[in-house]
């Protein structure tokens, strides 16, 4: 279980709610992108879409978040057709609106066209209400330098961490 996953598992999810659930998880924002805050948005779904992801079917990874026309998108997200809606299906790539306040959104534009900042989807999960909800990071592209830097120090502390319990 990833960091993100088991923060959110721990911070979101009272020991025995069903509801809450985690979809889909980009394990590679973090490491292409530095991220330097997250926010949470709501999201446009249709039926068949949410039945999908009851199932787990989902992939953010190649996906992106844009402000286009006032209104907050998710771009090039999968969720795979659910087999049983055949005739009321959906289209798996579509565009999906994201729900955010007019606050939240003219502080998103502000970043990314102003700043030069991306807006990475994290993770996709159900909430405690199961409510399909998205996790976006606000991040800066990270340089194969930054890249190796990280992955360098990740390295150092799992052998900080045998040492010790070697030593324990």
């Amino acid at each position: 279980m990833g960091r993100l996953t088991h923060y959110l598992s721990e911070m979101a999810k009272p020991k025995d709610n069903p509801n809450y659930k985690v979809i889909a998880e980009n394990r590679r924002a973090r490491y292409d992108y530095a991220i330097e805050e997250d926010v949470e948005c709501g999201i446009i779904l249709e039926g068949s879409e949410v039945k999908s992801l009851r199932e787990n079917s989902a992939n953010i990874a190649e996906s992106y978040a844009a402000v286009d026309d006032g209104e907050l998108w998710l771009i090039n997200s999968y969720i795979a057709p659910y087999e049983q809606a055949k005739t009321f299906g959906h289209e798996e790539k579509r565009r999906r609106k994201l729900l955010v306040s007019k606050r939240e959104l003219a502080r998103l534009w502000n970043d990314t066209q102003r700043k030069g900042m991306t807006l990475v989807p994290l993770v996709l999960y159900f909430n405690h209400r199961g409510l399909a909800k998205l996790k976006i990071g606000i991040a800066k592209g990270k340089k194969n330098v930054d890249k190796r830097a990280t992955e360098a120090k990740r390295d150092w502390n799992r052998q900080k961490q045998r040492l010790l319990k070697d030593h324990s």
